[in-house]
């Protein structure tokens, strides 16, 4: 069978409908503020090979970059020939699955007229997996929470009653655990129902053919727009803050060869006895993530995006790094990777790609009793600067590149602690043409009244987000505790009425300074991103009331 343009085009918008409302589904009965609020999960639907045809489209792009990997692993493990309707298989294996412990993998066989005709598939974050709470400090993936192979989570309908009664006494708040668990669940069911809605509508018997051309199509954009690409080899390099104050290299060649990329992350840093190792699924899927932002921004994601792409790094480098490595706070490193890519592939876009943004979406996460003596625990996000661009200024406080919400404060203060105050950073966005996104403040009170065992996600504290074609770095990030700098990479204890400060970076300038032009500059001091005294010293400007 084949499908004209238009055809293949409603029906492929169909499938990511689908995952749609599974997300839809999955948000309104989730738990966890992971889900319902910061977005942290992904629905994607794959073909009975694994490969990934349909994706959410508030999903992070570490998870749909994993997720197809991850379910062709399942199906290793698993054969498609030996399932059966009503299997549900997860994993949280770092090495299978996105990179650290806390996210499940969920991928379900689903049959139509007793055929295998496809996989749904799910990722969410957990609210606990027991362990250690997630920080980079953990030596070892041992000491980062309950591992689950790839196992059975129902076999042909049937639930693993063992499995959950593990889970629950491994994990902090079991309650929450579960109830997350079963939200995607729920979210799997309804991509079967909606799917054999769609194959009755249709008169179709399975996804064979309309795989093949969603795939294929993909396939043959991206080839065509790497083709556009001169050939030839780019590097670049960047240093992060590391764990203790040695700073950490990640460095790239991109090697661009006719239809093909190879993007080689030789010469990075060896992996470290901290939680700050990537794993290969992770690294893969920032690094198509971000020459995807590149070459083909605007077509649907799905495994054809990716077929012309082959992502290497050294085994036992900071990006592949070897069981059983400390994993948890991959994603301090692995939000670099876009940097460097953009970095590389500057000398083939010369004025397309954007300035360094802040980094490493920040986290905070906490544990303790609260005044029932109940055990809680919590992790909100809150994010830095985009780098700015040639043409415009970056977005102050967004998720680049990990697409996670910055947690509200009602949702926090659900347990004891209070926000005193969130707030932009004031000149925080390097200065340029073309102006960093600010970062944000915010001051947190421990109002609980007994200790908090609390850690951090954090990075460009000591090392800026780099300035592009003249313009200026990012400021730098801090965590302070009660007015005093602290290491944000460890594992602290706060006592009731303590005061954390979290400073998040700014995103880096593009172009020199003094081609912003007044007006910009003017509306920049009015809406209060930039100081008065930033705007005289670095853009020669001066203020109507001055000029009068």
């Amino acid at each position: 069978m084949s499908f004209d343009p238009i055809s293949l085009e409603i029906l492929w918008n169909r499938l990511v409908a689908i995952t749609d409302e599974a997300a839809a589904t999955l948000i309104r009965t989730s738990f966890s503020t992971l889900v319902r609020e910061s977005l942290d999960f992904a629905c994607v639907l794959l073909d009975p090979r694994g490969r990934g045809l349909s994706q959410c489209t508030v999903a992070p792009p570490s998870f749909i970059g994993t997720l197809p990997r991850t379910v062709k692993a399942l199906t290793r493990e698993f054969s498609p020939e030996t399932a059966r309707d009503g299997d549900v298989i997860v994993t949280n294996d770092p090495w299978i699955g996105t990179g650290h412990l806390p996210d499940l993998n969920m991928a379900k066989p689903i049959f139509y007229r007793d055929r295998l005709i496809a996989y749904s598939a799910t990722v969410s974050h957990l609210p606990d997996i027991g362990g250690r709470i997630r920080s980079p400090d953990a030596r070892e993936v041992y000491e980062e929470g309950f591992q689950i192979p790839p196992w059975k989570l129902f076999d042909a309908g049937e639930l693993d009653e063992k499995l959950v009664r593990l889970l629950e006494h491994n994990v902090r708040v079991p309650d929450r655990v579960m109830g997350d668990i079963w939200s995607q669940l729920a979210a799997h069911r309804l991509m079967e129902r909606r799917l054999h809605e769609l194959l009755d509508e249709q008169g179709l018997s399975d996804l064979e053919a309309l795989s093949e051309a969603i795939v294929s199509t993909s396939r043959r954009a991206m080839q065509q727009a790497i083709r556009e690409m001169p050939n030839g080899e780019y590097a670049y390099s960047l240093q992060t803050d590391g764990f203790d104050g040695t700073p950490l290299t990640l460095a790239a060649t991109v090697r661009v060869a006719d239809e093909h990329i190879v993007a080689d992350y030789s010469g990075t840093s060896p992996q470290v006895g901290r939680g700050l190792n990537v794993v290969p699924n992770y690294t893969y899927a920032f690094t198509t993530y971000a020459l995807k932002c590149i070459l083909a921004p605007t077509l649907l994601n799905n495994e054809g995006c990716c077929d012309p792409i082959e992502v290497t790094a050294p085994e036992g480098c900071l990006l592949n790094p070897v069981y059983p490595a400390a994993v948890g706070a991959r994603a301090i490193m692995g939000h670099f990777l876009p940097t460097v890519i953009f970095g590389a592939l500057a000398q083939a876009f010369p004025g397309r790609l954007q300035a360094a943004s802040a980094g490493c979406l920040w986290a905070m996460q906490y544990t303790g009793f609260n005044r029932r003596g109940e055990r809680f625990t919590n992790l909100f996000f809150l994010n830095g600067g985009q780098g700015a661009s040639s043409d415009r200024d970056g977005i102050s406080c967004i998720s680049f590149p990990g697409n996670i919400s910055n947690t509200p404060i009602e949702m926090i203060e659900e347990t004891p602690i209070l926000i005193e105050r969130k707030s932009f950073r004031e000149d925080s966005g390097g200065s340029g043409q073309f102006r960093g996104g600010n970062g944000q403040s915010l001051v947190i009170r421990v109002i609980n009244e007994s200790p908090l065992t609390v850690s951090f996600l954090s990075d460009r504290n000591k090392i800026p987000a780099p300035g592009f074609a003249g313009g200026h770095d990012g400021a730098l990030g801090a965590v302070t505790l009660n007015g005093k700098p602290i290491n944000p990479k460890e594992t602290v204890i706060v006592q009731p009425g303590d005061v954390i400060a979290l400073n998040t970076p700014g995103g880096a300038g593009y172009g020199e300074p003094h081609l912003r032009g007044r007006e910009r500059v003017t509306a920049d001091v009015a809406s209060g991103m930039v100081s008065e005294r930033l705007a005289r010293e670095t853009y020669q400007w001066a203020s109507p009331r001055v000029l009068t």
